[in-house]
């Protein structure tokens, strides 16, 4: 006898809807919460990024306010400035630069370059960088490439005049921020530039990534090779004052530690000779930032650009003050390099970044009719799909380098335009094998880990402050307040703008015997006293360090506040200065708190500061946060001047603490370790996307 198979029951097609019905209830549940988490995982990493450009372009709102309101303010600080006038290029000092060496000791054994640099000297570069085991470029051939550069930068006009009248077509590259690999899948991509195969680049060479330099001298030496074939726009991080703060100074210091300062000098005669913008085929205008309701391309034209070393500071020399003509002027080079778009008419100033404007719909229609232009592109914003049109499709933005803000955080991408003003974007993501195998739960939560040990590192700048908003809720003591009064002291204390709401269960989960609507804020001060915040506080720096570490710049403040060059400053002359920063940082507000910084600073009490102790200050300063034990657990602090001691019943201490160790510990785990291999272009994913304009 065989065995009979038995019969399939039949599916009740009412309970069959029904599992459908959850599924997708759950599905849709399921990509709202990642969603969510991915908006604002995007709003910290943006926000901290313009933040801290704020930050430092509010220090230098101070600084020049110092050099425009102080009598001989700019005279005194003359010595620290550079001068305006270009100093001469000269091609005969290869032999004086001092040998490196690598980290096992060999002498350089890396790619030798001859002038005029070829596309064979572009092609011995691109292979000597993109290896892992590859020499440092010797430094007389980087100042070699430095030196050419800026000779041939300061024949161009303010403006390039890109024509696709030979090639029909030109890619346009937005930020690269030292990503190396992101410059190469594009080469890789799209071609190496020929006449046939014309490049714009478009600023924000370099800072935050590691290869920096090697990007910059790439592009260099591309313009060298092809100088009708490339052109390279200034953006905001090409300035000194933003490399202090932002990685770059650094990286060439570490990299070429017997030349370094030579290497920055030549980087800033480079700097202050690259154009502004381009003009393709006299339709499309392309800068790095944006434009303003005073924005003029008649006066842009017509600037001397090489006043800019940096673009932070005004362009005044000796006793100079800055006459009205010349602030315009600086007014129209920072609105090209620091502005953004707004999706609502008008023009305002751009508060987020400190500096620029935010333009809108009605201010783009009004320029581009004005010099008969079609299109405005511009990079200066990370982009989460490398690109982004705004204003009725008369602004595009274009962001290239992709995982800008941590591995998988959002894709680069680069637009080709034809002559016909057809334009299609190759969005990528560079080195993806070591995402391909990460699910996507993984993804987002490396992301999400990392943007929040990055609001973990500025929290902490901040605890005290949050300390004291805190007590302002709970002048009990108890430990708990509602989730009303977190949000409100969390924003008070920091001034962030953030979804403090959708932030609560990250930074202050509640327990199983806490009410929901209560919020527990000892979890929120612990996690900030953890290795885990602690180690990501010492990767950040500060404007303070950025300003530390450029000695003469603290020497000309110092000279600037004492007024009548006694050597000393005085409490009267410091309260002078006091009423600059009320005025140009608002957000320091604290009278008296600046003048206990004066008193603090008279290492010595006899009723003065001197050099000595000013500096020593700044260096204490800079000594105390870079220590590396944690500032001690809740119970050791006082709150308000009191110690905790009357926790709600609902709460200890003990409890507290494992549940900041356990998000600690959960953030760390999520931190992607990236090995260091050789460049490999061809490990990326790409997708091209065709736009009609």
């Amino acid at each position: 006898m065989g065995c009979v198979a038995p019969k399939p029951k039949k599916t009740d097609p009412i309970n069959a809807i029904k599992a459908v019905i959850l599924i997708q209830r759950w599905y849709r549940r399921h990509q709202a919460r990642m969603e969510i988490k991915r908006l604002y995982v995007w709003e910290i990493f943006t926000t901290l990024e313009y933040v801290g450009e704020q930050d430092q372009v509010e220090l230098y709102n101070f600084f020049n306010a110092l050099l425009t309101h102080i009598p001989n303010a700019a005279a005194e600080a003359s010595g620290e400035r550079r001068s305006s006038t270009p100093s001469p290029v000269r091609l005969s000092e290869d032999s004086q630069y001092k040998e490196e060496y690598d980290k096992i000791g060999n002498r350089y054994g890396g790619p030798e370059i001859t002038s005029p640099i070829t596309g064979k000297d572009v092609d011995s570069l691109i292979e000597a960088f993109r290896r892992k085991r590859s020499s440092r470029l010797h430094a007389k051939y980087v100042a070699l490439i430095l030196r050419e550069a800026a000779s041939r930068l300061r024949n161009l006009p303010n403006l390039h005049n890109a024509s696709t009248a030979i090639s029909k077509q030109i890619t346009i590259c937005g930020d690269l921020h030292g990503k190396l690999d992101d410059l190469l899948v594009i080469f890789y991509k799209n071609g190496l530039p020929s006449p046939e195969n014309p490049y714009i680049f478009n600023g924000d060479f370099v800072d935050r990534g590691k290869l920096g330099l090697e990007v910059f001298l790439v592009l260099l030496a591309c313009y060298l090779a092809f100088p009708q074939s490339v052109y390279l726009n200034r953006g905001n991080h090409e300035d000194s004052v933003m490399n202090a703060r932002y990685g770059f100074i650094r990286e060439v210091e570490a990299k070429y530690q017997n030349n370094s300062e030579r290497i920055l000098k030549l980087i800033d005669e480079v700097y202050r000779w690259l154009p502004l913008g381009s003009v393709i085929d006299d339709r499309v205008l392309v800068v790095h930032g944006g434009i303003s309701d005073q924005t003029d391309l008649n006066i842009i034209k017509k600037l001397d650009r090489s006043k800019y070393v940096s673009i932070l500071r005004p362009p005044v020399e000796g006793g100079e003050s800055l006459e009205d003509h010349a602030k315009i002027e600086w007014q129209q080079v920072f609105d090209v390099m620091w502005s953004d778009p707004q999706r609502i008419d008008g023009c305002v100033p751009n508060v987020l970044r400190g500096a620029g404007t935010y333009f809108g719909p009605d201010i783009t229609s009004q320029f581009l009719k004005k010099h008969k232009l079609q299109l405005l592109v511009r990079s200066h914003e990370c982009k989460v799909d490398g690109y982004e049109f705004n204003h009725n499709d008369l602004v595009v933005t274009i962001f290239s380098a992709s995982n800008y803000y941590a591995i998988g955080s959002n894709r680069g991408a680069y637009m080709r335009l034809n002559f016909k003003l057809e334009s299609y974007f190759v969005q990528f993501i560079s080195a993806a094998s070591k995402t391909r195998e990460l699910s996507i739960r993984q993804r987002v939560g490396i992301v999400e880990a990392s943007a929040l040990r990055g609001l973990g590192a500025r929290l902490r700048a901040q605890r005290l402050e949050l300390e004291l908003e805190f007590q302002k809720h709970d002048p009990d003591n108890t430990g708990i307040i509602t989730i009303s009064e977190w949000c409100e002291a969390m924003e008070k204390a920091t001034h962030l703008g953030l979804s403090w709401r959708l932030l609560r269960p990250r930074l202050a989960p509640s327990s199983p015997n806490q009410a929901e609507s209560e919020v527990n804020y000892l979890v929120t001060l612990q996690l900030l006293d953890t290795d885990t915040m602690i180690k990501a506080e010492d990767m950040e720096t500060s404007v303070a360090d950025s300003l530390y570490n450029n000695v003469s710049s603290l020497e000309a403040i110092f000279h600037i506040i004492d007024a009548d060059h006694s050597g000393f400053i005085s409490l009267s002359e410091f309260t002078v200065a006091i009423d600059l920063v009320e005025q140009h940082l608002p957000a320091s507000n604290q009278r008296e708190h600046l003048l206990r910084m004066c008193r603090l600073m008279d290492l010595n009490h006899d009723g003065a500061v001197d050099l000595n102790e000013f500096l020593e200050a700044f260096r204490l300063a800079e000594q105390a946060k870079n220590k590396k034990e944690p500032i001690g657990p809740v119970t050791d602090r006082r709150i308000g001047g009191k110690d905790i001691k009357n926790l709600s019943p609902n709460i200890s201490l003990k409890a507290s603490s494992a549940t900041a160790a356990a998000i600690a510990a959960q953030l760390q785990e999520m931190v992607f370790i990236d090995v260091e291999n050789d460049i490999d272009p061809s490990d990326c994913e790409t997708q091209m996307v065709k736009v009609k304009i």
